[in-house]
C-alpha cells in the first residue's frame, strides 16, 4: 500500500512566521509565569518564617542567575499581558487580516519588552 499524502516539511525547512512564534512563546511564558509564581510562594512562606529566613531569601535574591530569573519572569508576565490583550481585540472580531496580525505581533515584542524595562528600572 503505497502512501500518497504529501509529507510536511519540518522546522528545519518551514519558517514559522512571526505569529507561530508569538502563539508558541505565549505557551513557553505561560509555563515560566506557572514556575515563577510558584517560586514566590516559596519567597511568601520564607518570609513567613522569620528574620533569618527573609534575610537568606534577600542574599539569593540578589545573585545574578536570580536576578538573570527575576527579569525574565517580568518579561514573561508583561509579554503574556500584551498577548491577552490582543486575544481582547480579538474576541471582538477585529484585525484578523495578516497585515494586521504581523503588525500586532510586532507592537506586542515591543511592548512587552518596553513595560520590562521600565518595570526594572522603577524596581531599581
Amino acid at each position: 500500500m503505497s502512501n500518497n499524502r504529501p509529507m510536511s516539511p519540518h522546522l528545519q525547512i518551514y519558517k514559522l512566521p512571526i505569529t507561530g512564534i508569538i502563539s508558541i512563546t505565549h505557551r513557553i511564558t505561560g509555563i515560566c509565569l506557572t514556575v515563577g509564581l510558584i517560586g514566590l510562594v516559596l519567597m511568601l512562606v520564607q518570609i513567613k518564617n522569620g528574620m533569618l529566613s527573609y534575610l537568606e531569601m534577600q542574599t539569593l535574591l540578589h545573585t545574578f542567575p536570580m536576578e538573570i530569573i527575576v527579569i525574565g519572569f517580568i518579561y514573561a508576565l508583561m509579554f503574556h499581558l500584551c498577548h491577552g490583550v490582543r486575544h481582547l481585540v480579538w474576541d471582538i472580531g477585529k484585525s484578523f487580516s495578516r497585515e494586521t496580525l504581523t503588525q500586532y505581533a510586532q507592537w506586542e515584542l515591543s511592548v512587552s519588552f518596553l513595560l520590562t524595562i521600565l518595570t526594572i528600572l522603577v524596581l531599581l
